[in-house]
């Protein structure tokens, strides 16, 4: 019999943990469930006791803290991470486990965009938030991602393994996302149903602050990941702008008539600065292509 771990990050969420433990012990009996304490102040360890699931605390606040402690203290043939919110059912990550037990993904994640997600959110923020994540990691990491932020995941071990968090908080999902795509692990989806939170039981995402972070990583991953092609983007304003300054300068060279200097000046550093961004990017590409070796 397959080993299977459900894994549960938790920071005051006594209004629905014990819907969520409810509904891990109807889809998965046989599995092992982890609640991972992240400095609850109400009773949600307590509550995980009393259905019957391990208790594990973090003491270093954020979710990426939690997935660090997850990965390092659990052994298995398949873990499934679920929020502690309610808003997932987790059989419909039965299929997400049968990916990964038959050898399919290394990652599948519960697909929340392609169902009810944006009938049932309140927050269109979050609504834009989601579509706008999913768009720059597919775009800049070639990617087929359909839910780039969701909360329910299954893993393979050696996806646990490979994969130590960076991220302390919420960037978390984003940062398993790319590490994936850019380590060639097999990545799956399948539809996830979702419903939102309760009223009584407010996100503790926020929507700003934790939206910032997230494309912070991104980027600094992409400029990490894919320097030619990143710092390339970054130089094409300039390479335009530099033909848009030197056009006039050129005609005027062309007629014989007086040569604006000022603008014949700005196209050449505009020029600079764009040779300068791209031969960045091609010597950082060619850096990482080729690592120096500790003897050299």
């Amino acid at each position: 019999m397959n080993n299977i771990a459900i894994l549960i990050p938790c920071y005051n969420e006594e209004k629905t943990l014990a819907q969520v433990l409810d509904n891990a012990k109807k889809a998965f009996p046989e599995a092992a469930v982890y609640v991972f304490d992240n400095n609850s102040t109400d009773s949600s360890a307590l509550i995980a006791r009393e259905h019957g699931a391990f208790v594990i605390p973090v003491k270093e606040q954020g979710k990426g803290n939690v997935v660090k402690q997850m990965f390092a203290s659990i052994d298995c043939d398949c873990a499934i991470m679920v929020d502690a919110d309610a808003t997932y059912d987790l059989f419909d990550a039965k299929k997400m486990a049968a990916m990964v037990l038959q050898g399919e993904a290394d990652m599948v994640l519960g697909d929340r965009l392609s169902g009810e997600y944006f009938q049932e959110n309140k927050r269109p923020f979050h609504n834009f938030g989601n579509s706008l994540v999913r768009f720059l990691i597919n775009k800049l990491f070639n990617g087929h991602i359909d839910d780039a932020m969701t909360g329910l995941r299954a893993f393979s071990p050696s996806f646990m393994k490979a994969f130590v968090p960076r991220s302390p908080g919420f960037q978390i999902e984003t940062e398993m996302d790319i590490f994936a795509l850019s380590h060639g692990f097999k990545i799956a989806s399948i539809q996830a149903h979702y419903q939102d939170r309760p009223v009584d039981s407010p996100s503790k995402l926020n929507t700003y602050r934790d939206g910032a972070r997230v494309l912070k990583l991104i980027f600094a991953s992409f400029f990490r990941l894919r320097p030619f092609l990143a710092f390339a983007w970054l130089s094409l304003p300039f390479f335009l702008l530099a033909i848009e300054l030197g056009i006039y300068p050129l005609r005027q060279a062309i007629d014989g008539e007086a040569v604006n200097l000022g603008l014949g000046y700005s196209s050449l550093a505009s020029l600079v600065i764009a040779v300068a961004l791209a031969l960045t990017g091609l010597i950082l590409w060619l850096a990482k292509k080729n690592p120096r070796s500790p003897e050299d």
